[in-house]
């Protein structure tokens, strides 16, 4: 008896070992649309309560110990000579890419605006839900005050800013000097983050004019010293240039736009998608950007603002101030997922019985790949195209 155990467990180890070995190699690897016993099915981020923190980039103790650093290098009194862009001085290896941001950008509201001609988008009015498609879903996911009981959602028409919602943030005419205050709301312009970041990191636009160093910046016991003058012969903001506040915006349209309306695909706003996640990614590993907390807000620079208009949890004790941190690409330009209706799949709506077989997709994904566009295997994890999905009769047999 003794031996048969011994034979068994041995050849379990073997084959553990085996598919461990084949997992490292790659073997039996899924491919996109077909089937096989290896998923490579990713769990998206959860979604944090109100009441709860958004995670930290950096953890918490590596923060207190830069704390102590910058606390013991303020007692020093000698000078400290900071890199680019801290000194105010632009990363010349960047602004190329800060071009191709604004470049994508530009060309990714293009071609979404033109998909959603001929692409329903759908919203909750309750929760904010969003879908992707003619015939919404059935999914009974809607679990807010005012909501139905059984949960089912309250369907209308959307538009593309539920597909690409915009973030805004103040624009800094000079991104080391203070922070903008809160009597300082309403004579500050507000523009879009992802633009805002652009222009800090190189891309000038008339509108929004910006100070552009030649000397940088040095600090000395904490402080910072600016030798260069506060505004150089060669630095002329109010010349030529037609300055208003972000309630009266004229909205222009470029020849570079026209041409990207006349001659992209819906391929092109794909590509343009993944440049500016790339892109927007790149500029943030130098460029500081932050976020709150608790609520949706943004500041790009290496400070946030003081301006108090935090709604979030227990805002009232911090006097209506945003709880700032280190803000990542998703805070620039949040993806929204939406549940991803499969090629072929019959123009019948998503049912709840099977909402464990659905994969999901960013909601600008998830246009483009409706629109014919290759989405890539970037996304297989969550598009879940790898799982056979069942009728609802075959549901209590699926495996």
């Amino acid at each position: 008896m003794l031996p048969a155990r011994v034979r068994n467990l041995a050849n379990l180890l073997n084959i553990i070992a085996e598919r461990s070995a084949q997992n490292l190699i790659g073997i039996d690897k899924p491919s996109r649309g077909g089937y096989s016993t290896w998923s490579i099915c990713t769990e998206l981020p959860t979604k944090h309560k109100k009441s709860e923190r958004k995670p930290l980039v950096t953890s918490i103790n590596d923060l207190k110990r830069e704390a102590r650093l910058r606390r013991k290098e303020r007692q020093k009194v000698q000078e400290v000579i900071l890199r680019p862009p801290e000194n105010g001085i632009l990363i010349k290896g960047l602004v190329p890419v800060a071009h191709d941001v604004y470049t994508a950008r530009a060309e990714l509201y293009c071609c979404a605006s033109r998909v959603v001609k001929s692409i329903a988008i759908y919203t909750c009015s309750l929760c904010g839900e969003v879908h992707v498609g003619h015939t919404p879903h059935q999914i009974r996911t809607c679990n807010v005050a005012g909501s139905r009981k059984n949960k089912e959602h309250t369907w209308e028409r959307g538009d593309m800013g539920h597909v690409l919602p915009l973030v805004e943030s103040f624009h800094l005419y000079d991104r080391i000097s203070r922070a903008v205050s809160h009597n300082e709301r309403l004579q500050v312009d507000r523009i879009p983050a992802i633009v805002e970041l652009c222009i800090q990191a190189g891309v000038d636009i008339p509108e929004y004019p910006t100070r552009r160093r030649a000397c940088p910046v040095y600090s000395l016991a904490g402080k910072v010293i600016d030798f260069e003058r506060r505004f150089p012969k060669n630095d002329s903001p109010g010349k030529d240039i037609n300055t208003f506040g972000f309630w009266d915006k004229k909205k222009k349209m470029n020849k570079d736009d026209e041409f990207m309306d006349l001659h992209s695909g819906d391929v092109q706003g794909m590509k343009a998608w993944e440049k500016l996640q790339l892109g927007a990614s790149k500029l943030m590993e130098k460029y500081a950007v932050q976020t709150c907390g608790y609520c949706s807000e943004v500041q790009v620079g290496p400070k946030g603002h003081r301006v108090r208009n935090c709604e979030a949890f227990k805002h009232q004790m911090r006097d209506g101030q945003h709880a700032w941190q280190e803000a990542t690409v998703d805070n620039l330009v949040p993806p929204v997922y939406v549940w991803h209706v499969r090629e072929g799949h019959g123009g019948e709506p998503l049912v709840h019985g099977l909402k464990s077989y659905y994969g999901k997709l960013p909601a600008v994904v998830e246009l483009f790949a409706q629109a014919g566009a290759d989405v890539g295997d970037h996304y297989a994890g969550v598009m879940r195209e790898d799982v056979a999905v069942p009728d609802l009769d075959e549901e209590k047999l699926a495996v």
